[in-house]
Formats: C-alpha cells, sequence, structure tokens
C-alpha cells in the first residue's frame, strides 16, 4: 500500500502524442514508443537515449584495440559497432526512412565484418579475397533487395542468419584450438619427448583448458543478454496497446522501464559487446599468443576487456628502455 502510494506521488501523467520536428514519420516501422510525448525533437526518446550505451562501449572497444595491439579487423569492428549504435539513435530520433537504412544495414555490414575475420583467418590471401568478395557482394545484394522490398522481416532474417553463422563458426574454432583432444601432435614430432616437452605440452593444455571454460563464460553471459533482449523485443511487439495502457497508468518516470525496445537495445548492446572481446580473444589464441593476453573479467557484471600479460607487458617495457 505504501509502495503504491509512494509511486503515485513521485509519478508524472504521459503527455499526449504530438507532431515533432521531424515529423512526418516516412520509416515503416513505427515502434511501441508513442512519438514525441516528452520532446519535439525526438521521436522516441527512451528508444533514442538507450543507444548512448553503444557510443561508451565502442569508445571503451576502440581505446583498448589501440591501446592492447589487437588486430585492426576488430578496431574497425568496433568503428562499426558505433555506426551502429549512431544509426539506431538517429533512427529512433527522427523515424525517417534513410535513418532506418543507416541503423539496419549497418548491422549487417558489421556483421560482414565478422564473418570476414572468423572465415580468414589463418588462410591464404587467395581465400581471404575470395571471402571478402562474397560477402561484399551479398552486402550489396541484401542493400538492393531490402531496399526493393522494404520488409523488415527480410532484414531481420538475414541479421539473423548471419549471426548465427558468425557464432557457430567461432565457437567451431574455439573448440577445436584449445579443446585438449582437438589438438594434434606437430608433424615429424616423436613419441620419445623429452621431459621438459612432456612438461611443457601439459602446461599448454591446463592454460587452454582455463582459457576455455572462460570463453564459454564469456559466450553465454553473451547469448543470455542477446535472448533476453529479444524476449523484450517480442513482448514489445505483440503486447504494445497493453503496454502504452500500463504505461500511462504508471506514468513517468516508472513507464521508462515498460518500453521494451529500449531494454532490447540495452541487452543486445552488450551482447555484442561481449561477443567483440570474445571474438578479439580467440584471435590471439589462434594465432598462438595465448600467453601474451589474458581477459580481465572480475566479475559477472563487469564489463569483460582482452589485455597484454604481465610477462607480456613487461618484456615489451625492457625493449623501450634497451
Amino acid at each position: 500500500m505504501a509502495t503504491r502510494l509512494l509511486t503515485r506521488l513521485l509519478s508524472l501523467p504521459y503527455p499526449p502524442e504530438q507532431d515533432g520536428r521531424w515529423s512526418p514519420v516516412t520509416s515503416t516501422i513505427d515502434w511501441c514508443e508513442e512519438n514525441y510525448y516528452a520532446t519535439i525533437y525526438s521521436a522516441e526518446v527512451v528508444n533514442t537515449l538507450t543507444n548512448l550505451l553503444f557510443f561508451h562501449l565502442a569508445i571503451k572497444g576502440i581505446r583498448n584495440a589501440l591501446k592492447e595491439g589487437h588486430d585492426t579487423v576488430f578496431l574497425v569492428g568496433f568503428v562499426g559497432y558505433l555506426l551502429v549504435g549512431a544509426g539506431s539513435f538517429l533512427f529512433h530520433a527522427t523515424l525517417k526512412y534513410p535513418m532506418q537504412l543507416v541503423d539496419e544495414l549497418s548491422m549487417i555490414y558489421t556483421t560482414c565484418l565478422m564473418c570476414f575475420a572468423t572465415f580468414s583467418n589463418g588462410r591464404s590471401r587467395g581465400h581471404a579475397i575470395c571471402v571478402a568478395g562474397f560477402l561484399a557482394s551479398l552486402a550489396v545484394f541484401v542493400t538492393g533487395y531490402y531496399h526493393f522490398l522494404q520488409d523488415p522481416r527480410f532484414h531481420e532474417a538475414v541479421y539473423a542468419a548471419l549471426t548465427a553463422v558468425v557464432v557457430a563458426r567461432s565457437v567451431y574454432v574455439m573448440e577445436v584450438t584449445l579443446r585438449p583432444r582437438h589438438q594434434r601432435r606437430q608433424p615429424g614430432r616423436k613419441d620419445s619427448e623429452t621431459e621438459n616437452e612432456a612438461q611443457t605440452a601439459v602446461r599448454e593444455s591446463e592454460r587452454d583448458a582455463q582459457i576455455l571454460a572462460q570463453m564459454w563464460a564469456v559466450v553465454g553471459c553473451g547469448l543470455g543478454l542477446f535472448l533476453s533482449g529479444f524476449v523484450f523485443w517480442t513482448i514489445d511487439n505483440r503486447y504494445c496497446s497493453r503496454l502504452i495502457t500500463w504505461r500511462r497508468q504508471v506514468g513517468l518516470p516508472w513507464g521508462i522501464l515498460l518500453e521494451g525496445h529500449g531494454w532490447w537495445h540495452l541487452m543486445t548492446g552488450l551482447g555484442a559487446y561481449h561477443y567483440l572481446v570474445w571474438g578479439t580473444w580467440l584471435r590471439h589464441c589462434t594465432n598462438g599468443r595465448q600467453d601474451e593476453y589474458e581477459l580481465v573479467w572480475p566479475r559477472w557484471n563487469s564489463l569483460p576487456a582482452v589485455v597484454r600479460s604481465e610477462t607480456a607487458a613487461g618484456a615489451d617495457q625492457q625493449k623501450k628502455d634497451v
């Protein structure tokens, strides 16, 4: 009773929908958040502002990539992640069709980039060129066909398929690279290993098993965030009218918590960040640099990051001093 009274005392009624700076709506999608109720400068203010998380995490990822010397493809990946957030920010602020294309197609292009990173690593230059050509052609086709079709379900299906392919391939590479039972002896290596070689092999197997367990934790957290976001996204689409009624009953600011698409942004933003960190770390491991880099993730509700190990950082400092 006291909680209900406090909620009523600390809530404001929702203003009515109105025309705004960017009216009329020209996008093929108008989400469940009511338009321009808070300000004439943002059509969907919650859906707009929740994209600021992408800006924060993208800057964090870009700084980490530059500081720690990660492969360029992941630096570009975080730049693409930033563009996704910027596109979504502009789309929800204006609900204009060109901004919708910027939002949705940047998701496709960034996922294609991650496909390239996954399928070209460790392969010949010719193979990498073929992969790049195929993905570039696919991106051009999706862009043209989506603009012709203008059906959001096509974009959703392509994005989901590309994401599933990238994750599945990355999991396969992770298991084959790090799972001890999948590791093969080096060509020409004799069974009569020296004691030092045997000890080194045991140490590396234990190290890789520990890394694999940590990677699965990152993967599980990322997928859990993505699936949670999908649940919010589905509820927001299916029960929109009911959610609007509830939001107007509880008033502001409490009604913000019932903006399902805003939760989708937060959940998928965090999930995508976890994937990029995982991909960065996996690339170092597939390149045999497990002892040079490590994952820093002090607790489950913090943000993971891949950094140079203390040993590798110390060696680099010694080189600079010399």
